[in-house]
Formats: structure tokens, sequence, C-alpha cells
């Protein structure tokens, strides 16, 4: 598991849905402009929402809207979505030498640990729904006024 800027970038576009599904239609264009990232890696993420369950788009008139309500969807789901999470928290730092036996167990010794804190981070991110970011953004822009 190796963070990316897929989860950022996922929420945002989640919570973009949230206060504009109704009101326009969001297409990765749409959605390339307010997140600052290319429309092709808008489209895979979007792919990756649908896989997931999370998101429909219609056929013909286009546009994406929500398959589950906001209230449904845990920050831990989105990650799941979004982000390889069997690959490695660490990766190994260049090519360590296996003669050693520090460079043959570097990789694999923090990795016991390091799993226990993937699963304490997922159960807590399970725990945050797309509706409490939402209601958070909320307070910021109204505090911005």
């Amino acid at each position: 598991m190796q963070f990316s800027s897929r989860l950022s970038t996922a929420v945002h576009i989640l919570l973009y849905l949230i206060e504009y599904e109704n009101e326009e239609k969001i297409n990765s264009k749409v959605l390339a402009d307010t997140t600052g990232v290319n429309a092709v890696n808008i489209r895979k993420v979007l792919a990756l929402f649908k896989s997931a369950g999370l998101i429909r788009t219609r056929v013909g008139i286009g546009g994406t809207y929500f398959s589950r309500k906001p209230e449904e969807i845990t920050l831990g789901t989105v990650f799941r979505a979004v982000e390889e999470t069997d690959s490695k928290l660490f990766r190994p730092h260049g090519h360590p030498n296996v003669n050693c036996p520090v460079g043959r167990t570097i990789q694999s010794v923090p990795d016991g640990r390091v799993s226990k804190i993937r699963e304490v981070m997922l159960k807590e991110m399970d725990c945050i729904y797309l509706s409490d970011l939402y209601l958070d953004m909320q307070e910021k822009i109204q505090k911005e006024k």
C-alpha cells in the first residue's frame, strides 16, 4: 500500500458530485477543471468508482451520479476503490545487499508491524463518511464568507 494523490483526488471528485450533482452535468472535463488533474486520470478514477459501485453514468446524455448515498460511503471504501491495497506501504530503497543480514531483511522486518498500522488506519477510515467530509467542507466554506 503506497500512498498516492489518488485518494485526495477521489475525495475531491466525490465532494464535487455531492455539491453539484443536481445542478450540472458532471463529466471528466468538469472534474479535471476542478481538481487540476488530467481528464485521462479522472476517467481512470471514475472507472474505479464505477467498479466499486460508488457511481454510475448515464449512457447517451452523459454525466456522473452517485450509486449510493454519501452517508453510506466511508473514506475506507473510497480508499479501497482507488488505492492498491495489496502493495507495500514502504518501497524497498535501491538494491539492498542481499549478502548483508540487514539488507536481506530490511523490507520484511517492518512489514509485519506496518500491516498493523494499515489495519488501524483502514478501521479509522471506515468510521469517516463522505457526508462527514462534506459537512466539514461546508463549514470551511462558511467561515471563508
